[in-house]
């Protein structure tokens, strides 16, 4: 079985960051009445703590795109409902976080090239450094060079770790 590591985000730095990123939100939103596509399941943890910090008129989606954690080469299914309209609208994608860059990427392309929104961006917690380059506007509280797997805060290992408050590396 797999052990925890090294804590790398701790719950009041979540909190903070989770503030930092809606801040930003807020300033460039407010009034355009954007549609947020939470990335399930890995960003309900972010999704529910960031708008409930958001005082402005919006609406909600949810997106799926299973993939093994830090894989640039996911070909999964993408399955979008398209509950709300999201054409000529303003889009943010929310997930945990952007490690490879890979699933987002192909993410953004789908929503942009199949739905034409009138802007698309992402917010998440963090990114790492190392991550694929991705051609949208991104709000992120924190910057991490850290290539180890990391767990918790809706970043699972093999289904496990999800729950988890605080974010940390995972001893394999």
């Amino acid at each position: 079985m797999h052990k925890l590591g090294k804590l790398i985000i701790s719950q009041e730095q979540i909190r903070r960051g989770v503030e930092s990123v809606a801040r930003e939100l807020e300033q460039d939103f407010a009034g355009l009445q954007p549609v947020f596509i939470s990335v399930v399941p890995g960003g309900i943890f972010f999704t529910a703590d960031l708008l409930r910090q958001l005082n402005f008129a919006l609406a909600m989606d949810t997106i799926s795109c299973p993939h093994v954690p830090g894989s640039q080469n996911n070909t999964s299914t993408i399955v979008y409902q398209q509950n709300i309209n999201i054409k000529q609208r303003h889009v943010i994608l929310l997930d945990d976080a952007i490690e490879s860059g890979g699933t987002m990427s192909r993410l953004c392309s789908h929503i942009s090239e199949t739905f034409q929104p009138a802007s698309l961006s992402i917010a998440t917690l963090f990114v790492k450094q190392r991550r694929k380059a991705i051609a949208f506007k991104q709000y992120f509280a924190y910057e991490i060079d850290n290539n180890e797997i990391l767990v918790g805060y809706g970043l699972p290992w093999q289904d496990h770790w999800r729950n988890l408050p605080t974010i940390a590396e995972l001893k394999r």
